[in-house]
C-alpha cells in the first residue's frame, strides 16, 4: 500500500498529517508513505525529522495586493503553478501511489489535480469551519472529502462523501490529567488558572490587552495565570520587568517568551485565552477547556473567526473580535466567567461534547478505504 500526502506551510497542516501518517506507519507497517512539500516551509524540517521520505515541488500563493512585490511575487506564482504540474506528474509516475491525500496549504493543490487527472484515488481534509479556495475546488473533484467540524459542510460542493472526522490532537493532550498538571505547576488549590498565549510567534493586540490585567493581578492575586508574549515579544518582556516582575514572575502571575509544555499549561487551567487556529480548539474541546477566543484576522478567508463561532454558537466558548479587544472588555469577560462556577462547567461541558479523540483513526480508515 502506497500513500501519497501532500501539505505544508504552517505546523497546522503538516501535525495532523504527521499524526495520520505514523498511525498508518504502526498499524500497517507494510505501507509506503510519502510527503510532497515545499523546500522553504517547515515541512522540509518537520517532515524528515519524523522519519517520513519527503520530495518537494516549488509552489506558492497569490497575494491579495497590487503593489509592485505583489505583482511580482503574483507572476511567479502563475510560473510555479506551470512547473508545479510537471513536478508533481513526475513524483507520482515515480512513486506510484495507491491514494493520494490532501492535508492543506498551498501544495495540496498541484499534487492533487495531477492525481485527479491520472485517475488516481484522491481525498483531502479540510481543518477550518470555512474552507479555503483550494479546498473548495478540490473538493468537487476527490473521491472523499473530509473535514474537521460540521459546519464546514455547508461551504463546501463534494463530488463524494464529506465525513466529519475532527483533527488529530497530540497523544500528550490526549492523557493530560488537571490535578496532576496544577501540582506540576504548583497551582494553589484555592485559585483558579487562566493560561494566554497568542501563538509560537504571539500576539501584539493580545500583549497589549493583557499588560494592565496582569500587573494588576500581580498585585491582587485574585487567581493564577500564565501567559505567553511569543517569541516576538522581547519587547514586552521588557515591560513586565519595568513593572517589577523578576525573571517574568510576580505574585501569582508568570510571563514566558514560550510555552514548552503545553500539555501540562493547557490541562492545568480553567479558562483558556488565544487564538482560534483549528489545531489549538482541537485541543481545548479535547481537554474540555472554557476559552476566550480572539481569532486572528489576518488569515485567508478570515477562517479563525468561523473557527471560533463553531464553539461560540454551541455555548462552548466566548470570543471578542480584535477590533473590539481591550484590557476593559477582557478583564471584564474574564471576570464574569471566573465568578460564576456553574457557567464555567457549562462551557466545559460543551467544549468536551464537540471533542474527537480518535480523529486519526478516523481519517487512516477513510484513506486507506480508497486503496484499491
Amino acid at each position: 500500500m502506497k500513500i501519497l500526502f501532500a501539505t505544508g506551510g504552517t505546523a497546522g497542516h503538516i501535525n495532523p498529517a504527521l499524526a495520520v501518517a505514523s498511525y498508518i506507519r504502526e498499524n500497517y507497517p507494510d505501507s509506503e508513505i510519502l510527503f510532497v512539500g515545499t523546500a522553504d516551509h517547515m515541512e522540509a524540517r518537520l517532515v524528515p525529522n519524523a522519519g517520513f521520505d519527503f520530495k518537494t515541488i516549488d509552489i506558492s500563493g497569490f497575494r491579495r495586493s497590487f503593489s509592485p512585490s505583489a505583482i511580482k511575487h503574483n507572476v511567479k506564482t502563475l510560473l510555479n503553478l506551470v512547473k508545479s504540474s510537471g513536478e508533481s506528474k513526475k513524483i507520482i509516475e515515480e512513486f506510484q501511489p495507491d491514494v493520494c491525500v490532501g492535508f492543506g496549504g498551498y501544495v495540496s493543490g498541484p499534487v492533487l489535480e495531477k492525481a485527479i487527472q491520472m485517475k488516481i484515488p484522491t481525498c483531502l481534509h479540510e481543518q477550518n469551519a470555512f474552507p479555503g479556495i483550494t479546498n473548495k475546488t478540490l473538493a468537487k473533484q476527490v473521491d472523499k472529502v473530509m473535514v474537521t467540524v460540521e459546519d464546514a459542510i455547508k461551504h463546501l460542493e463534494a463530488k463524494g462523501e464529506i465525513t466529519v472526522t475532527g483533527l488529530p490532537v497530540r497523544g500528550e493532550i490526549l492523557e493530560a490529567d488537571k490535578e496532576f498538571s496544577r501540582s506540576q505547576l504548583n497551582i494553589p488549590k484555592d485559585k483558579p488558572l487562566v493560561l494566554s498565549f497568542g501563538g509560537s510567534l504571539g500576539a501584539a493586540p493580545l500583549n497589549d490587552a493583557m499588560f494592565d490585567i496582569l500587573v494588576e493581578n500581580a498585585q491582587n492575586e485574585k487567581y493564577s495565570h500564565i501567559h505567553s508574549v511569543g517569541t516576538n515579544g522581547t519587547a514586552y518582556l521588557e515591560k513586565f520587568e519595568a513593572a517589577g516582575f523578576k525573571n517574568g514572575k510576580l505574585g501569582t502571575v508568570e510571563v514566558r517568551q514560550y510555552i514548552d509544555n503545553m500539555d501540562i499549561c493547557m490541562a492545568a487551567a480553567d479558562v483558556v485565552i488565544g487564538r482560534a487556529g483549528a489545531s489549538s480548539l482541537s485541543e481545548i474541546e479535547a481537554l474540555g477547556k472554557a476559552s476566550i477566543l480572539i481569532p486572528s484576522p489576518y488569515v485567508a478567508e478570515n477562517h479563525q473567526y468561523h473557527n471560533a463561532m463553531a464553539l461560540v454558537n454551541r455555548n462552548a466558548a466566548r470570543i471578542i473580535e480584535e477590533k473590539d479587544l481591550t484590557s476593559d472588555s477582557l478583564k471584564a469577560l474574564l471576570d464574569e466567567l471566573l465568578s460564576d462556577e456553574n457557567v464555567l462547567r457549562e462551557i466545559e461541558n460543551n467544549a468536551k461534547a464537540m471533542a474527537i479523540t480518535n480523529a486519526r483513526e478516523r481519517i487512516a480508515e477513510i484513506i486507506i478505504s480508497l486503496v484499491k
